[in-house]
């Protein structure tokens, strides 16, 4: 999607992203073959309550691929600086590179990413200026799929009227209540965590800070928004059209950041 695939080998990564997609594909799964199919096919729910969770099954692990494999803002080995930026560089003292500022090293990458927020082992990648809003719509879509499983878990027991037919597959019919059980736990576990992660990030971008940032403490005023939060927004989804925010399936265009704005760390 003209961005530049970015591959970071580490085997804790991978671990951390697999459990990820096991958790998605078991959902995509199970959710429907055990609770839309049947109750769709009895009247219960209609075709466009399946076609929902699809679409949000479908949107998040698109995020989720995005954002793993874009690059999130590395630095050339030899970055050429425009001669009126000169003064917003500085020199990395872990890489002995020359770096725009608000930029940070990755240690577990071995690298310099712009506007860099945090590395992130879920995704096996860091979240940077350029793929940090692939890592928003994980968060946000991850949460919607969460919670709309939780509801069909709670539904197809205290809502919805009991199934008549039982034409499931035997596997599925003789342990539905241990698959469902499982269901509702990782949806509360994935609901809980993603969603105090998904504050933070919204919190930093309303300020117009980063993690790494907030960590350091060295700014002044640095919880004060210097922006406001349509163009802070605006910057790291990359345009103006709010519609634009939750699409994953498109490039992302650059907006030029004044420097004036930035806090330095």
């Amino acid at each position: 999607m003209g961005q530049r695939i970015h591959f970071v080998v580490d085997p804790q990564g991978w671990c951390c992203m697999g459990l990820i997609i096991f958790i998605w594909l078991y959902n995509t799964v199970f959710i429907p073959k055990v609770i839309l199919f049947p109750h769709y096919e009895e009247g219960n729910i209609s075709v466009v309550a399946v076609l929902c969770y699809y679409f949000c099954s479908l949107f998040c692990i698109a995020s989720l691929f995005r954002a793993s494999v874009a690059d999130p803002g590395k630095l050339p080995e030899n970055p050429k600086i425009p001669i009126t930026e000169r003064e917003h560089w500085e020199l990395c003292n872990k890489c002995n590179m020359m770096r725009p500022k608000r930029s940070h090293h990755c240690s577990r990458c071995g690298h310099c990413v712009r506007r860099m927020d945090h590395h992130c082992p879920w995704i096996n990648n860091c979240v940077g200026e350029d793929n940090h809003w692939l890592f928003l719509q994980l968060c946000f879509y991850t949460q919607v799929l969460s919670s709309y499983t939780l509801i069909l878990d709670f539904c197809h027991y205290y809502y919805f009227l009991p199934l008549k037919k039982e034409n499931w597959d035997v596997f599925v019919f003789r342990h539905e209540l241990a698959l469902l059980r499982i269901s509702a736990f990782m949806g509360l576990i994935m609901l809980g965590g993603i969603s105090r992660l998904f504050y933070t990030q919204l919190m930093g971008i309303f300020t117009d800070t980063t993690s790494i940032e907030k960590m350091s403490n060295c700014c002044e005023d640095i919880s004060r928004p210097r922006k406001p939060w349509q163009q802070t927004f605006s910057e790291v989804f990359g345009t103006h059209w709010k519609i634009l925010w939750f699409i994953p399936f498109r490039q992302r265009q650059p907006l030029r950041v004044p420097y004036h704005f930035a806090n330095h760390v």
